[in-house]
């Protein structure tokens, strides 16, 4: 008889596998570290699934409906399909998983955080501490910098290059091949009001056209549109919508040109 203080033994990979609960493609390298956990907070079971010669590191934490195509490199203590929890964004989270999609090729560097619902197209990297929240699609070839914040619901698109450091706030929309520097800040609340459905309103994200690029350290308020092929200077803080291929820059932006091919 086990005794009440007794830790459970962990389930093993052979147990996973057995139970249909973990699918490990041919030529895997899976640290001996590595933790399965495919119930939710809410006691639902998901299948684990990795592609053929994935690479897993040290005390890495994969979570019920994740899916990790061929090739992908995941760096050590890392945590993939996070089941959301708590309060957030106007809305509380019983702890449900949800499918995960990491594409082939992709390259998850040590420390990051991806909760449950995300998509990652192939041949994409994500950097060093960079947290993913639930919701957030990723296109293909793209490369997310160290150090990232970025809340739940947002869609960036293929191609596109985020620098260290930046928060995207809940729901932004990054185009193709848009590129934003380091230390960039997006707001999506005109009023700050928190938790006062009496007063609050509808959330509105900035949006990135494709082909856009924001310097280090601008702030793009709520609202706002850098439509396609705009420049915004470092620093800026962003009030107005961009036109497309304007240059805008200061405090608070202004138009200073036009970009030239």
């Amino acid at each position: 008889m086990t005794h009440p203080t007794t830790p459970a033994k962990p389930i093993t990979a052979a147990q996973l596998t057995q139970a249909g609960l973990l699918r490990i493609g041919t030529g895997c390298r899976l640290h001996p570290t590595t933790v399965f956990m495919p119930a939710d907070l809410q006691g639902t079971q998901r299948p684990i699934v990795l592609g053929e010669q994935v690479t897993v590191g040290a005390y890495t934490v994969l979570h019920g409906g994740l899916t990790i195509g061929a090739h992908a490199h995941v760096g050590h203590h890392t945590i993939l399909g996070e089941p959301e929890y708590g309060y957030a964004v106007r809305e509380s989270y019983p702890g449900s998983g949800a499918d995960t999609i990491i594409g082939e090729g992709v390259i998850i560097r040590a420390g990051a955080i991806v909760y449950a619902g995300t998509t990652i197209g192939d041949d994409t990297t994500i950097g060093h501490h960079t947290l993913l929240r639930t919701g957030v699609c990723v296109g293909a070839g793209s490369q997310l910098a160290a150090n990232l914040t970025v809340e739940r619901g947002t869609r960036i698109g293929s191609g596109v290059r985020c620098s260290p450091g930046s928060h995207l706030t809940a729901d932004t929309v990054v185009g193709d091949h848009a590129f934003l520097g380091a230390g960039v800040r997006t707001i999506n609340d005109k009023q700050l009001i928190w938790r006062d459905p009496d007063q609050e309103m509808p959330l509105s994200p900035p949006i990135f056209q494709a082909g856009c690029k924001v310097g280090t350290g601008a702030i793009v308020l709520s609202g706002v549109t850098v439509n396609s092929g705009a420049l915004v200077g470092a620093g800026s803080v962003v009030t107005r919508d961009v036109a497309d291929n304007t240059i805008v820059y200061g405090v608070p932006a202004a138009v200073h040109g036009r970009v030239t091919r």
